[in-house]
């Protein structure tokens, strides 16, 4: 991990996040590494047993609805998985009333069409699946790692990290999305904290459990639209946040938060980063986007 350390090292103190976590997957060994540094102090320090939970932002949805996939399949209908991967035509964003979102998110008519990245398609998936009695956290919970876990169920003494403002003064520990903070409990578009050893390891139990990664690869192969079971493709390999250097088939997934989960399927090897960008300036994604592509391109390069 010494050439990983030595990028974190150079960019991490131009910020916009003040905390990273890195781990390298190899799904054929089913094993990893991992690193956590932080700039608490105007020092970089690194950890080699990463402690910290970071808000998973957006990563919750391919650990939740795509996950729910691969376990029940069958439980998904056609206008389900046009929304699970982005083309049911629902509206991509707007924020919810803390009554009724329920309601407004299921009176949206599913219609095939072009690829539309939407946090209420995922919340979709969610109702429908509730509609047909699945319990989505419940099945969920049986892959994830102990380490992985919603935000509302994060004891308070976890070493959790400041993402922006809410009500005023500093958030810790809160979810990070306006809509999840609303909703309150369990949904699947955002609010899955983990720490870095936790999430490579729900990786390996999602591997295990479902052979995700030949079927997305498969289903990859298969058309040209954006997502595959709700999985994120790299389209240019050449000019990707994943690090130049991927195969053709590499997908994933980024996180408002800054954080991402990419996994070459012909190499068998994945890698994720964690960070807390959100916490000042999240409109500024030019150190953030430097980091994943020159981290991502170490990682290929090396493993």
């Amino acid at each position: 991990m010494n050439k990983i350390n030595h990028i974190i090292s150079s960019l991490l103190p131009h910020g916009p996040m003040d905390a990273i976590g890195v781990g390298v997957i190899d799904f054929k060994k089913k094993s990893y590494e991992a690193v956590e540094a932080n700039n608490f102090e105007m020092a970089v320090k690194f950890k080699t047993e990463p402690t910290l939970y970071f808000d998973l932002a957006s990563l919750t949805k391919p650990l939740t609805n795509s996950l729910s996939y691969f376990l029940k399949p069958d439980a998904f209908d056609q206008g389900m998985l046009l929304c699970l991967n982005h083309r049911g035509g629902l509206p991509s964003w707007g924020l919810l009333p803390e009554e009724g979102w329920q309601e407004q998110i299921l009176s949206y008519p599913i219609k095939e069409s072009e690829t539309l990245y939407s946090d209420f398609s995922a919340l979709r998936v969610m109702l429908e699946l509730a509609r047909k009695g699945v319990d989505e956290k419940k099945i969920c919970q049986e892959v994830w790692d102990k380490e992985t876990l919603y935000w509302t169920d994060l004891p308070s003494w976890f070493p959790t990290l400041q993402l922006g403002h809410k009500n005023g003064l500093p958030n810790y520990g809160e979810v990070h999305d306006p809509n999840a903070w609303t909703i309150g409990h369990f949904c699947s578009h955002a609010g899955l904290f983990s720490t870095t050893d936790g999430l490579c390891r729900t990786l390996l139990n999602y591997q295990a459990r479902t052979d995700f990664i030949s079927q997305v690869k498969t289903d990859l192969k298969k058309h040209s639209h954006r997502f595959a079971y709700g999985w994120d493709r790299v389209v240019d390999p050449q000019n990707t946040l994943a690090g130049k250097g991927c195969g053709h088939h590499t997908f994933g997934h980024l996180g408002f938060t800054g954080t991402s989960i990419w996994i070459d399927p012909d190499k068998m090897i994945g890698h994720v980063i964690l960070t807390n960008s959100a916490k000042f300036h999240w409109h500024d994604k030019a150190n953030l986007n430097d980091l994943r592509r020159t981290l991502g391109e170490i990682i290929w390069s090396l493993y």
